[in-house]
């Protein structure tokens, strides 16, 4: 099958320098359209055309299928920047078949921004802002660490360095790239603390060095956060344990896990930061425990957590199948002969599941399971040095088994 026959619909990545700035191919491609789809500001950029122009309309969903009408006409979509990089791209390949696209992309704002600042764009994180929680950049915040977010609007840098402030890094320089590769490009750089109700251009790229002040708050993406940096009412996976079952359950780019009896969330909450774009559902059925959960995902930057009210295994029906499943010591206990084995089946074929017992009776049932099903069972016992009068001495934890199994 000839590929480029299928392709009826062209994304060409346009910049502020509009029509201007397109290569020979991107302008044979409106030349030869049909159809013209894009943002009102797109459209004026391109001055006269032969094709129908539509724009954009609100909720952006309604434009996507009005683009798939099209199927088969020749059509283009304009697009900021680099479309496949938070852009219009991932959102047209959720419905349509990629042989059918035809991408141009243009210098995306990150690549524009780095080349101002004269950063490695390699060695420095993006991410985007566009309709998302400012949440989002807590784990990235680390001292010397540089930063591009795309920003929703003219107050993003404002409400960024309100954030940097709250967290003790007020020395970070901000830098506003207003315009980019336009007639009207701007520049504006302050530290966070003086920034001071600065508003600029909607069309900006933030770029952020990070500077940690003498009381600065940051956590490492590794997993075995310490326990206060939860929000808890003592149901939690202390830290040490806590570090060992996220290395057995291995986190990985996009991988889903369940964290079953999730209490104040956090494992699911380590898993969704030690892995890019990896996700988690937390089940827990004690309405305390899961606002705990809720204020923990915003505090460390994982605003989209699922967040399931209820009693497993009941609550699993409807869920996205998982790549890996938590379940904890209290969720084990009880019922977790059925939970447990429920949750095997749910598990996707090589997915992990990883059990904690802190009884004899749960370890009796983890102990079933390793007969069933193989992998490794695993005794996890840590002590803390402690005060012992004038001295100090060792002071255990409960000690925790723990399976591990791998389905087939």
């Amino acid at each position: 099958m000839n590929r480029a026959r299928n392709r009826w619909l062209t994304v060409v990545g346009i910049g502020d320098d509009g029509i201007d700035g397109l290569s020979p191919v991107a302008r044979r491609a409106l030349d030869d359209a049909e159809i013209v789809f894009g943002g009102e500001r797109h459209l004026a950029r391109l001055g006269p055309v032969s094709a129908k122009t539509i724009p954009w309309s609100s909720p952006f969903v309604r434009s996507v299928a009005a683009v798939r009408r099209y199927r088969g006409r020749t059509t283009v979509v304009l697009a900021t920047g680099d479309p496949m990089w938070y852009g219009v791209g991932r959102t047209l390949l959720r419905t349509l078949d990629a042989a059918e696209l035809h991408v141009l992309p243009a210098p995306s704002a990150f690549s524009l921004a780095a080349a101002r600042m004269g950063w490695m764009i390699e060695d420095i994180r993006q991410i985007s802002l566009h309709g998302r929680s400012l949440s989002r950049l807590i784990p990235l915040i680390q001292p010397g660490a540089c930063i591009l977010t795309l920003c929703l609007n003219g107050r993003t840098p404002l409400m960024v360095a309100g954030l940097l402030k709250e967290r003790g890094f007020g020395p970070s320089q901000l830098t506003a790239l207003s315009n980019l590769a336009s007639s009207g490009e701007q520049r504006l750089s302050r530290t966070a603390s003086g920034w001071r109700g600065k508003i600029v251009s909607d069309l900006t790229t933030l770029a952020i060095e990070c500077k940690a002040g003498a009381k600065a708050q940051y956590f490492s993406t590794s997993p075995g956060l310490p326990d206060d940096a939860f929000q808890h009412d003592g149901n939690i996976t202390k830290r040490d344990v806590r570090a060992v079952t996220l290395a057995a359950l291995a986190p990985m780019p996009g991988a889903h896990l369940w964290d079953v009896g999730a209490g104040c969330g956090a494992v699911a909450l380590e898993w969704c930061r030690a892995a890019q774009s990896a996700s988690a559902a937390t089940i827990e059925f004690q309405p305390a425990r899961l606002a705990s959960i809720a204020e923990n995902a915003q505090a460390l930057g994982v605003p989209d957590l699922e967040i399931v009210p209820g009693k497993a295994p009941a609550a699993f029906k409807g869920l996205r199948p998982p790549d890996a499943i938590f379940v904890g010591g209290g969720a084990s206990g009880v019922d977790g002969a059925n939970l447990i084995a429920r949750a095997w089946r749910a598990l996707k074929p090589g997915g992990r599941m990883v059990a904690n017992a802190v009884t004899l009776e749960a370890e009796g049932r983890l102990n079933s399971c390793f007969n069933q099903h193989g992998g490794e069972m695993v005794r996890i016992e840590v002590a803390h040095a402690d005060t012992l009068g004038a001295r100090h001495g060792w002071r255990p934890q409960r000690p925790v088994t723990q399976w591990r199994g791998t389905k087939p």
